[in-house]
């Protein structure tokens, strides 16, 4: 069974972190939260969310896949922890996982992974990633890395995410079961 970290940092995006976390748990994949600084984080709209541990206390090597929600100010909030760009470089080396929706991309590009990478972001960030090949797609996967657009997105980018690790039938019946066209 593939285990995947998300980390949640203050200010993050409550649809894309949810989405996550419930898609790829319906599709059998162990998924732990890991809180930056403390176990309940503060999203975005207000909304808390119990994380499952916090990150320092998380055996990174463990993990085959590193799932980012965005939102502001939790996509910088990500940017600023040198765990998480380390955790980044890491997983991207590995080539294990390494996934980001709406505005953690730039969290991507501040861990230096997106060379070569075929990309996209929330549209408003879109000229952060003009030295990088830009879609303008909802989401957009290259070979261990997939990135989204944003909230609307979200499960989408779940479903793409639960395809890399379970295969398309996974991701099709798991489709279907939820009701997406």
């Amino acid at each position: 069974m593939a285990k995947v970290v998300v980390p949640l940092a203050r200010g993050f995006e409550e649809i894309e972190a949810v989405t996550i976390i419930d898609v790829l748990r319906r599709a059998d994949l162990k998924v732990i939260c890991a809180g930056l600084a403390e176990i309940t984080v503060q999203g975005a709209h207000g909304i808390k969310i119990e994380a499952d541990q916090r990150l320092k206390n998380i055996n990174h090597r463990v993990f085959n896949g590193l799932v980012l929600p965005g939102g502001m100010p939790g996509a910088e909030n990500l940017r600023r922890e040198e765990a998480i760009l380390a955790l980044v470089q890491e997983f991207a080396a590995q080539e294990k996982l390494v996934a980001a929706i709406c505005a953690a991309p730039l969290v991507l590009k501040a861990a230096g992974v997106l060379d070569k990478v075929r990309c996209t972001s929330y549209p408003s960030f879109a000229g952060e990633f003009s030295a990088y090949e830009y879609l303008e797609k909802p989401v957009v996967r290259d070979k261990n890395i997939i990135t989204s657009r944003g909230p609307g997105t979200a499960l989408p980018f779940a479903l793409e995410i639960v395809e890399y690790f379970q295969g398309e039938s996974v991701r099709q019946e798991l489709a279907e079961n939820m009701l997406v066209d």
